[in-house]
């Protein structure tokens, strides 16, 4: 009873020094409630007689510490849960880590539209309600040669509005081999399912023709439709439908050919010394009506799904009104146009494109950065871990030209541990990196843990945090 009767009042707590800088930073309620709940939690330890709580309780600085407490408590709860990470996989483009990293033209855009209000949807030179895409629409149709352009949140969105907007309650013809799965176990079928279209696959999963096409073809036949397999490749006997070939069909029987590009290239990738992929000029050129795509992947923009063509469609999309259930804001808008500009100055875009400036960059700059690291990193994991550096391939990710890979450089790990036991010590090695002030995230293979260095830029800031390992 004593103890309980020397624990601060709630009152007092809140009037001590000790907590005015939180309060000033958070406000009166929150650390009222945290002090609250601390208070409560040493009581019932009090209660069980549990000798540290009692021993804390009893010591010269005890208020100072309980007030230090609280604020670390607080401070979790009012950090975010979204940090930084040194994206060390070897996938460039990840999904999980976030894709792209924007450019600074595109963050100095964002700050700029979410600070301001903004013309978004208000047409300065008639004073009337405007058009949010007509920001993103002209730079677009210059890069791509559409006619018109129309932007929602992802690729997925694009494709279901394609799909609901053209094909509501009727067939779509795919090829069987293009029925893929996405990330987060999305499928093309479950995608034009939500969209009330009848899904109709023609071909083997190898071989598709033409015939399959023009055979399928009915009176509820809405669109042909093609998905760039970005995300796997089948190769050996294999056949599939070239996009000016299913352009012609379409044409010949009076219904839209779409296709669904995926990852987004807007340039030919050859010159950075990268394998090709099909742009969405390419595309457009070969005679489809509309193409989907995103832009935080090959792009390198914030998260969209980007839709090009032929103006006639375009506008029955943005009609529907599921396009303004899937429409995106004024600050993925401006970051997205900031973006597409820096292509209008090719020579300059591999260094301003944090993107494009990973994919190409040298080996020589990698093996720069190996030999800095590898002398600080044996001494941080000296008797843990022995470290070399060793070739690895790095991958462009999200989908994007799958089975090409780029020549890297990684840390490689190998735990010191007793038989049979490494593979718990590498899980632990690893942890330990993820759980640095910035976490480092790696890749184990084989017993081993990779950190590649591709996309490591700060490494300073990687250095000074190896003392917390």
């Amino acid at each position: 009873m004593t103890l309980l009767k020397s624990l601060p009042s709630i009152d007092k707590l809140l009037q001590t020094e000790l907590l005015a800088a939180l309060i000033g930073r958070v406000g009166h309620e929150s650390v009222k409630l945290e002090a609250r709940a601390q208070l409560n939690s040493l009581r019932g330890l009090i209660a069980a007689e549990d000798a540290e709580a009692m021993a804390w309780l009893g010591a010269e600085d005890f208020l100072g510490q309980f007030c230090a407490a609280i604020e670390d408590a607080v401070d979790v709860e009012f950090s975010s849960s979204l940090i930084p990470v040194f994206n060390l996989t070897g996938t460039v483009v990840h999904t999980n880590l976030g894709r792209a990293s924007l450019p600074l033209e595109a963050v100095n855009a964002m700050i700029t539209a979410a600070t301001n209000a903004t013309n978004l949807e208000y047409d300065l030179a008639t004073g009337k309600r405007g058009d949010r895409d007509s920001h993103l629409e002209q730079a677009l149709c210059a890069i791509t040669g559409a006619e018109a352009a129309t932007v929602v949140n992802n690729n997925a969105a694009a494709v279901l509005l394609v799909l609901n907007t053209l094909a509501r309650g009727k067939e779509v013809i795919i090829s069987r081999g293009e029925l893929v799965e996405i990330g987060g176990a999305f499928r093309i079928p479950d995608v034009m399912e939500s969209a009330s279209c009848t899904l109709k696959e023609v071909g083997t999963t190898n071989r598709t023709h033409l015939k399959d096409y023009e055979a399928a073809i009915g009176t509820d036949t809405a669109l042909l439709m093609k998905v760039h397999t970005s995300n796997y490749e089948i190769r050996g006997f294999t056949k599939s439908v070239a996009e000016a070939d299913l352009s012609q069909l379409a044409k010949q029987k009076g219904i839209p050919f779409v296709s669904d590009l995926g990852s987004g290239s807007l340039i030919d990738l050859r010159p950075y010394n990268l394998p090709h992929e099909p742009t969405v000029k390419e595309t457009l050129d070969t005679g489809a009506d509309l193409v989907t795509f995103s832009g935080d992947k090959l792009l390198g923009g914030p998260q969209a799904g980007i839709i090009v063509g032929k103006r006639e469609l375009v506008e029955r999309l943005k009609h529907n009104p599921l396009k303004r259930a899937l429409r995106v804001d004024k600050i993925t808008l401006a970051a997205l146009l900031a973006v597409i500009n820096l292509y209008k100055d090719p020579r300059r875009l591999s260094t301003r494109l944090p993107l494009l400036a990973d994919l190409s960059r040298s080996l020589d700059d990698i093996e720069v950065v190996a030999a800095k690291l590898l002398a600080p990193v044996q001494a941080a994991l000296a008797g843990r871990a022995t470290v070399e550096v060793q070739a690895c391939k790095s991958q462009i990710g999200s989908g994007a030209l799958p089975l090409d890979l780029m020549e890297s450089r990684a840390l490689c790990f190998a735990p010191i541990a007793a038989k049979g036991e490494t593979d718990q010590a590498v899980q632990q090695l690893s942890a330990s990196f993820r759980a640095l002030p910035k976490p480092v995230i790696g890749r184990i293979n084989d017993g081993r843990l990779l950190l590649d260095l591709r996309c490591l830029r700060d490494v300073d800031g990687f250095i000074q945090q190896l003392a917390q390992l």
